[in-house]
């Protein structure tokens, strides 16, 4: 949109319940009853490390059941300059339960120097995959590779559910994340961060698991995997302690970074958003980051979760009568945490969140599924951005797609959160300023009303609509 010379040089993009699909808008209704959104560039928080999704087996099997056109389209629509440009992305080190079935890269027991260890299981479909991303990707794109449990022969129960790594397999288990690593890097992929196991808590022993204590984590991270990986020239890899859900925040980087040493092999926390439906948990955010400000602090893995995807049927992505998963399973004490929830609200809700209290990269959980929520070894059936029929060949974008792009496409790695003054507590707005200069906006509007509001930036302010229940990118050029 072009101003005269009092005005802000903005592009709008919106993705609404009214079927807008990041539709660039150029006119806008005027208002008496306008809200005030003012950026302040000169203050700035955390350096923006990127969005996106994973690579799971489950993803990769299903594109490759696809045309050779459509599984092309679906990898261009997240990864080409033209599509959500994914710049921060995640993939399991062996099976997860988005697997087709269970299996480790060290199945001899006792192999203590892993001379058996093997990727050839990724080979098929996984592999591939992030190559011809990584093929499209003009800047490229970080990768977080977690396990879901080491090999089952290291653990108490022996078993890919369950258990605890035994103390004794600390140095085989760290020899195993070296072995990946220079597996996948002879493959021509480069691996940028670790965590030490998905979800140390657990999950209710269903699928693969592990469990760790904080000090046990942080025990085998500071006296075997960070110096084993060091000792091996791969000390530019960052390890992100955690990898679960928020409200356990505090107990854990409380012990993570207690101290120097502790807190020398971390370059980071990892988290996820299970813990609630609507609550994104600011104050343990606010903690994690003021525990550790120079440490990375990154959403790592977040869907739409006990639940069989709609199809071709973007109104239920709107509806908050869509979900209500924490009836299903959640304690008596925490159903509150639990409420019906429209899916396009919980993603831009939690990312606009994150963002406002020093998250620094936010990653979706299965880029691809199909219509029944899977494939998944334990039918433990989630959605994702698109949903495919492999059968038919057919795809559907959801509107959690454009809901993504309208952060990755605009807002890039290197980005510094801004400040932002905003006087209506009904619309919920972010900011970043790119390394480029340019400025981008995300404001979400779940009312049922149209909203119009004024940007301000310096001397210089634009009128604005957004439509009700809609998410808005605000692109400021020139400036």
């Amino acid at each position: 949109m072009s101003c005269n010379s009092n005005q802000l040089d903005v592009e709008v993009y919106e993705t609404s319940a009214s079927g807008n699909k990041l539709t660039k808008l150029t006119e806008f209704k005027s208002s008496e009853n306008v809200s005030e959104i003012t950026l302040n560039p000169d203050k700035t928080f955390q350096k923006i490390t990127g969005f996106g999704g994973s690579f799971t087996e489950s993803t990769a099997y299903l594109l490759n059941r696809l045309s050779k056109t459509n599984r092309n389209s679906i990898i261009q629509a997240y990864f080409g300059e033209e599509g959500a440009r994914y710049s921060l992305t995640r993939t399991h080190i062996a099976s997860c339960d988005f697997s087709l079935n269970n299996y480790t890269y060290a199945p001899i027991e006792d192999d203590l120097t892993l001379e058996n260890f093997s990727i050839d299981k990724d080979r098929d479909d996984l592999i591939p995959l992030i190559k011809d991303a990584m093929s499209i990707s003009k800047n490229g794109f970080n990768i977080i590779a977690s396990p879901w449990t080491a090999p089952p022969w290291m653990k108490d129960n022996k078993a890919y559910v369950g258990g605890k790594l035994l103390p004794e397999y600390y140095d085989a288990f760290a020899l195993y994340f070296n072995k990946y690593l220079d597996a996948y890097k002879s493959e021509g992929i480069g691996i940028w961060g670790l965590t030490p196991v998905n979800e140390p808590h657990g999950n209710g022993n269903n699928w693969e698991s592990m469990h760790f204590s904080p000090e046990e984590e942080t025990d085998f991270v500071q006296n075997h995997l960070g110096p084993k990986l060091e000792a091996e020239g791969k000390g530019n890899i960052h390890i992100l302690g955690y990898d679960q859900n928020r409200a356990g925040l505090k107990e854990w980087v409380d012990v993570m970074f207690k101290d120097e040493a502790s807190s020398k092999y971390y370059a980071g926390t990892a988290i996820h958003w299970y813990e609630s439906t609507y609550d994104y948990f600011p104050d343990d955010l606010q903690y994690a980051h003021n525990k550790a400000p120079n440490k990375y602090l990154i959403e790592t893995e977040g869907c739409v979760d006990d639940e069989i995807p709609k199809w071709k049927d973007d109104a239920w992505y709107w509806k908050k009568e869509a979900t209500d998963w924490g009836w299903v399973w959640a304690p008596e004490d925490q159903k509150y945490l639990h409420p019906k929830y429209a899916p396009v609200y919980r993603y831009a809700r939690d990312i606009i969140g994150c963002l406002n209290n020093w998250v620094d990269g936010w990653i979706d959980w299965n880029m691809v599924l199909d219509k029944q929520g899977g494939p998944n070894w334990f039918k433990n059936w989630c959605v994702a951005p698109v949903i495919v029929d492999p059968d038919n060949d057919e795809v559907y974008f959801t509107p959690l797609y454009y809901t993504m792009t309208h952060f990755s496409k605009y807002i890039r790695p290197g980005a510094k959160v801004i400040d932002v003054s905003n006087n209506d507590e009904e619309l919920m707005v972010t900011a970043a300023q790119n390394p480029d200069g340019t400025i981008a906006v995300v404001l979400l509007n779940q009312g049922m009303k149209i909203k119009h509001f004024s940007l301000t930036l310096g001397e210089k302010k634009t009128s604005i609509s957004i439509n009700p229940q809609a998410i808005q990118t605000i692109t400021l050029n020139n400036l």
